[in-house]
């Protein structure tokens, strides 16, 4: 059976389109693995899990005031592990470099961060990386929220789409 994870970035405050994004995985996500959120809430923890009934993983941005966030975590993605982190301590807006370098030390092989609100998948390589942009404050060309939805199938593979709302 397929898992659906939905990323999501920089919702500022605003879950407008996050609740309808979710809503496209069934009731609060019922059909959703997991809901990670890469920072700039700027709400807690509590919040988020009211949204969803699936698993919740958030990462501090630097507009989050909340404790409850760490700057940078894991999590599985499939057969993978994933670094997690907004993204602006590391330099996300000039060069991936760091960030690349910061999953390979740890043992990941993908890397996901916010920030920029501007959506981006990079396969190939050591390191695949992803932006799913900013569902509330995008700031691409066209300036449609976007969200990523990365997709497990049985066999392992992964897919990985930003849809734009």
């Amino acid at each position: 059976m397929r898992k659906k994870i939905l990323v999501v970035s920089d919702t500022h405050g605003n879950n407008r389109n996050l609740t309808r994004a979710i809503s496209h995985f069934g009731v609060k996500g019922k059909n959703l693995e997991l809901l990670i959120h890469l920072g700039d809430s700027q709400g807690d923890l509590i919040d988020l899990k009211h949204l969803v009934d699936c698993p919740v993983k958030a990462v501090r941005g630097n507009c989050d005031f909340s404790r409850d966030f760490p700057l940078a975590d894991f999590v599985q993605i499939g057969e993978e592990k994933a670094l997690i982190t907004h993204g602006h301590r590391y330099g996300c807006k000039y060069s991936l470099e760091t960030l690349k370098e910061m999953a390979l030390a740890n043992g990941a092989s993908i890397v996901m961060f916010g920030h920029t609100h501007e959506p981006l998948v990079e396969r190939g390589g050591e390191v695949t990386v992803l932006n799913p942009g900013s569902i509330s404050q995008p700031r691409q060309a066209g300036g449609r929220p976007t969200y990523l939805v990365i997709t497990i199938e049985e066999d392992g593979t992964k897919d990985y789409a930003v849809v734009e709302m």
